[in-house]
């Protein structure tokens, strides 16, 4: 059994350019791996190739049962009442490999992120369909779960896609990967590392191709400029305009070389070389690089004034509190905190498992924070409405500005144009847009909830540059340990207590 995707292509409307444009791929029973920056049709082509959207171009064979697990964590899974009262032998199997607890199910919107991508995956895999779509399923789970979902995944049998950036994983459960940029797709096999140095090799040679083919361009057009000027010496000696009328014998020659054709070579040879320039031209021109937006992102941000931002007293901050009951006693449930700071030049990481508070603590200390304190925020999951914001607040900047944030954009690895068409800002694409517009308000302190949520690779990497190197503040919570090492230098770290979790602070 194998899923055949011929000459596919698709525009958003109101799109400028396809995003999709004349793809054809392959997947047969097994993971492959659908990696590539963000925007550049990932999602698009796993919705087509699961019957979820109809491509402009292009045919899908054969028609295939396909089970979608969604990116956004928030979307309630079409099977999840059917699920919750199903106990056979997969569904058992499933809720202890991704350790779903007792009544999920039933109160799945008061889950945390983790939570919820658990549970998507389990109706995912309950299913059993023969394509199974799953997008982004390590984004908002801790270590421990990212480790315990990749079983259940190994044990699918089906044609597997598996849409993600986190390399570990695509390395353990995929034979190949589809690597997507620019419209078009290229099939590499092995993970994502196998795939990724191949690639990295094909664009190495492919640039050197290019240079080549460019010295040899300006070589030729530097002997076809010579040529010409040749050229123009043996026009004019052809002409008997500068001669005595007396000169007989000039005359006679000039008549000669006419008569005998040599006045007309230098003239030929120049038209020659011309074309050989212009299809040296052409040929490199013909030879494309994908784009990479690498390269340092310029803050104009300085610690603040105020040595101390926010403070939090010791006591127990309620789970799902703001941060004003912070310290009530007798709460059955919450964070058990010591007395906290953060400083104006804190880089604080904030770990733990899902479930544990990590956001309610994030809220608690915002609220502390004083008014006058400038601070730039990023949630896990931005909703609609902040989008939103977001698209009216980049149409409304002069163009100073706007400029300075989709400069930011395209340093995080993104093409700025995407942004400005707003109707088809990937996830990725509008957690960079948020934090280039937070940025221009040249905030005192940055809060991000799992920023590399939704990031491509390269974004990652460009992200863990511009955090480690930014002046002011940093609360950052997530559970990418690299992102962690290269950004912050203080740890705060929940663990299980009691019917809560107690902040061990390290740094």
């Amino acid at each position: 059994m194998q899923l055949n995707l011929n000459d596919i292509s698709y525009t958003y409307p109101q799109a400028a350019e396809p995003v999709l444009d004349g793809v054809s791929a392959t997947f047969p029973a097994g993971w492959t791996g659908i990696v590539g920056d963000n925007g550049c049709g990932k999602t698009t082509l796993a919705r087509i190739a699961g019957g979820l959207l109809t491509p402009d171009g292009g045919t899908v064979t054969p028609r295939l049962f396909c089970a979608f697990c969604e990116q956004d964590p928030t979307l309630e899974p079409p099977a999840l009442a059917d699920f919750a009262m199903a106990w056979d032998e997969r569904a058992v199997r499933l809720r202890r490999d991704l350790a779903i607890g007792d009544g999920w199910e039933w109160r799945f919107g008061e889950l945390s992120c983790g939570q919820q991508k658990r549970l998507q995956l389990a109706c995912a895999l309950w299913a059993d369909p023969d394509v199974l779509v799953v997008d982004e399923p390590t984004n908002h789970v801790d270590a421990e779960t990212r480790a315990a979902l990749a079983a259940p995944l190994e044990d699918f049998r089906g044609i597997g896609l598996l849409i993600s950036h986190d390399r570990a994983l695509l390395d353990r459960i995929c034979g190949q990967c589809l690597f997507m940029g620019g419209g078009r797709a290229v099939m590499r096999p092995g993970g994502y590392s196998q795939g990724a140095e191949q690639a990295a090799l094909e664009r190495k040679t492919t640039t050197t191709r290019r240079e080549n083919a460019r010295r040899r361009a300006r070589k030729l057009e530097e002997e076809a400029q010579r040529r010409r000027q040749e050229a123009a010496k043996a026009a004019a000696k052809r002409s008997c305009r500068g001669l005595d009328r007396h000169d007989s014998d000039g005359r006679g020659r000039v008549k000669l070389a006419i008569y005998t054709g040599k006045d007309g070579v230098a003239g030929k040879l120049s038209a020659r070389m011309d074309a050989r320039a212009s299809r040296a031209r052409q040929e490199a021109d013909a030879i494309t690089v994908e784009k990479r937006y690498d390269a340092d992102i310029w803050m104009d941000a300085q610690p603040s004034a105020r040595k101390v931002l926010c403070r939090l007293a010791a006591g127990v901050i309620p789970f799902g509190g703001d941060g004003a009951e912070a310290g009530m006693e007798g709460t059955p449930a919450g964070v058990a905190i010591p007395d906290l700071y953060v400083g104006n030049a804190d880089h604080i990481a904030l770990t733990g498992r899902n479930g544990a508070g990590k956001t309610t603590l994030v809220r608690a200390a915002m609220a502390a924070l004083p008014p006058d304190i400038p601070c730039a925020y990023l949630p896990q999951e931005p909703s609609p409405a902040q989008q939103r914001q977001a698209l009216e607040r980049l149409a409304a900047l002069d163009a100073a500005s706007r400029g300075r944030a989709l400069g930011v954009v395209a340093r995080l690895n993104s093409d700025p144009d995407r942004i400005l068409e707003g109707s088809r800002t990937s996830p990725g694409e509008m957690r960079k847009l948020m934090l280039a517009l937070g940025i221009l308000d040249a905030p005192a302190l940055i809060v991000m909830d799992e920023p590399t949520n939704h990031l491509d690779l390269h974004s990652v990497e460009a992200l863990e540059q511009l955090l480690g190197a930014y002046p002011g503040a940093l609360l950052l919570v997530s559970h990418d340990a690299r992102l962690l090492d290269r950004a912050t230098t203080i740890r705060w770290r929940l663990e299980p207590a009691g019917q809560g979790s107690r902040l061990v602070a390290q740094g």
